[in-house]
C-alpha cells in the first residue's frame, strides 16, 4: 500500500499537507501526499465507469498503457483535482490520444487553473 492510500481525515479546504501531517514518512527521500482534495458529486457519478472498469474489465485486459499514470489513474486524479466536467474533458482528451501514433511516455495531470479575485 502506498503512502498516498490511505487518506487523512478530511479537511475543509484544499490546502497542501505539511510533512508531519498525515502519515509520517518512511525514510529520507520518500513522497508524502500532496494534497487533499474532495470530489463533487457530480464527479463522483462520472468517475463511477472508470472504477468499473478498473475493477472489472483492467485485470482481464492486461496492463498495455501506453502513458503513464494509466488513463484510468488519470481519469480519477483529473476529476478529483478539476472536477466533472474539466476532469472530464481532460479524460476525454488522454483517451482520444491513446493510439498508436499518438505518442507516450508520463503525461500527468496539469495543475488547477488558479482563480482570480478580481
Amino acid at each position: 500500500m502506498g503512502l498516498c492510500a490511505r487518506r487523512p481525515p478530511r479537511r475543509d479546504s484544499f490546502t497542501p499537507l505539511r510533512r508531519d501531517e498525515g502519515r509520517p514518512a518512511q525514510g529520507a527521500g520518500s513522497r508524502t501526499c500532496q494534497r487533499v482534495t474532495e470530489m463533487s458529486p457530480l464527479a463522483h457519478i462520472v468517475a463511477l465507469p472508470v472504477r468499473a472498469y478498473r475493477l472489472l474489465l483492467s485485470p482481464w485486459i492486461g496492463h498495455g498503457c501506453r502513458f503513464q499514470p494509466t488513463c484510468s489513474a488519470y481519469a480519477l486524479e483529473a476529476l478529483e483535482m478539476h472536477g466533472a466536467l474539466r476532469g472530464g474533458w481532460l479524460t476525454t482528451r488522454r483517451i482520444c490520444r491513446c493510439h498508436p501514433w499518438g505518442g507516450d511516455g508520463y503525461d500527468p495531470v496539469p495543475p488547477a487553473r488558479q482563480k482570480h479575485d478580481g
